[in-house]
């Protein structure tokens, strides 16, 4: 696996090296010994502009909904900031995304030219930091932006995702 952004914190030291099956530590940008649903990782140095999230998995059989969210931390309370919280409801075919800053929530944006996911089969969804906004790419079509409503980049540094899915990979 190449150098990625996302490490799992569940599992990992907070000084970010691993030990090796040998008992030496290796230092790693990205490790996810299991990628378990629900998922809470640590984006190393928080986002930045041309920094890019990949999250790649397969659809449930049956699914209702999933979600990806980038947050300032873990925090349940007081909550995290949640930078962009992108929702894949599908009862109502809709992509959902929003934010939510000292425990508001913002004003949710839907439209999109159509809905990417198909149940029982694999998705990739990359979110590419850029200056003014996040642009959000699945399975390599861009669908669509959210523009920050959080301005310091570097505080967003937790992944979380969670839902009716199999995570395949993150980087």
């Amino acid at each position: 696996m190449g150098k990625g952004t996302v490490a799992e914190q569940r599992c990992c030291p907070k000084d970010g090296h691993l030990n090796n099956s040998l008992g030496s530590p290796v230092q790693a940008d990205v490790y996810f010994p299991r990628l378990i649903v629900p998922f809470c990782g640590h984006i190393k140095g928080g986002m930045r502009p041309g920094k890019k999230i990949l999250v790649m998995g397969i659809v449930d059989l049956n699914p209702e909904s999933f979600g990806i969210s980038l947050t300032c931390g873990e925090s349940e309370d007081p909550p995290a900031d949640v930078a962009i919280e992108l929702k894949a409801v599908f009862t109502e075919r809709q992509f959902v995304r929003n934010s939510c800053v000292a425990g508001e929530w913002g004003e949710e944006q839907s439209s999109i030219p159509y809905f990417p996911f198909i149940p029982d089969q694999p998705f990739r969804v990359e979110i590419l930091c850029e200056h003014p906004r996040f642009r959000i790419f699945v399975d390599g079509h861009q669908l669509f932006d959210f523009y920050h409503r959080i301005e310091t980049l570097s505080a967003i540094d937790t992944i979380k995702i969670n839902g009716d899915l199999q995570l395949t990979k993150l980087g």
